[in-house]
């Protein structure tokens, strides 16, 4: 398969268990690339947005399960994620989303499901916010409407303590150790997603694929950033999928905000894990085809 594009994009079978992913690449501004892997389907088309420091191998298993349903889907690894071009520019929910739109305007796609997990919902909802003509409806997992002011009295708490740690003399074995004990609901392929976060220096220490500076200007774009003056203009439909149990003071914040906008529901994920597309890929799957059928 190659997709056919005005980018004629690089092709390339991936290998992923249960699904047929494909890697394309798509240039959104000068020399910056980024890396899709797309599945097959004829169906109404998904775009599958990451979070903040995650990649687009995260979806892999929601990817399948959509495939297995007769719908094509396209993961995006976001600048300096992933296998996308490392940049010193852009790292910003603005211009994460419009690099979104460039991908969903390069491969010719038809007002596709956009979904978005963590900082990716927020991604998603000033896409769809500020140029709907592009989205025909979108998913919220455990994010969305992420406002880092709410959690933190102010920039220097937030920065402090959301500062990720420096992984430089961790190994990928200590990692994958890691990953069993903390996440033994994750399958196999979820946690080998985990680890292509991480490149694998000769010496089997790890270095982050995002650096730390910019995962610290990603997070100051959350912060001055917030998603709630965009709410209101998301006219096409919105799921939001908390890892979340209605009712809870998170929950109350998650309710207002579905208020926000004109045409959105809400499926909790109770007890369920921040990144539910790797823990629960099945479910999002299924809520997720259940936004395209309404929309």
């Amino acid at each position: 398969m190659c997709l056919r594009s005005r980018q004629r994009p690089l092709c390339g079978r991936l290998s992923y268990p249960g699904s047929k992913l494909w890697r394309v690449r798509v240039e959104v501004s000068r020399g910056v690339w980024l890396n899709v892997l797309t599945a097959d389907g004829a169906g109404q088309a998904f775009v599958l947005v990451h979070g903040l420091s995650s990649n687009a191998r995260l979806w892999g298993e929601v990817a399948a399960a959509l495939s297995r349903a007769g719908h094509p889907s396209y993961s995006i690894d976001l600048r300096s994620h992933g296998e996308s071009s490392t940049v010193d520019t852009g790292h910003d929910t603005v211009t994460a989303a419009a690099d979104v739109a460039t991908v969903i305007r390069e491969l010719l796609l038809d007002r596709p499901v956009v979904a978005g997990q963590s900082w990716g919902g927020n991604v998603v909802v000033r896409l769809a916010a500020k140029q709907p003509e592009l989205v025909g409806a979108i998913g919220l997992v455990d994010g969305g409407w992420i406002d880092l002011r709410e959690a933190f009295d102010g920039w220097e708490s937030c920065e402090r303590i959301l500062r990720p740690a420096n992984m430089d003399s961790v190994t990928e074995t200590t990692l994958r150790q890691w990953m069993g004990r903390s996440h033994p609901d994750w399958s196999p392929a979820a946690v080998e997603a985990a680890v292509a976060n991480f490149r694998v220096r000769a010496d089997g220490t790890l270095e982050r694929r995002l650096s730390i500076d910019n995962h610290m200007r990603i997070l100051r774009s959350m912060w001055d950033d917030p998603p709630s003056p965009d709410l209101p203009l998301v006219t096409v439909p919105a799921l939001l999928m908390p890892a979340q149990a209605a009712g809870s003071e998170r929950g109350r914040r998650i309710e207002t905000a579905a208020r926000q906008m004109p045409s959105a529901t809400i499926v909790w994920y109770e007890g369920g894990d921040h990144d539910l597309h790797a823990q629960q890929p099945e479910r999002v799957a299924a809520d997720l085809l259940k936004l395209a059928r309404a929309s």
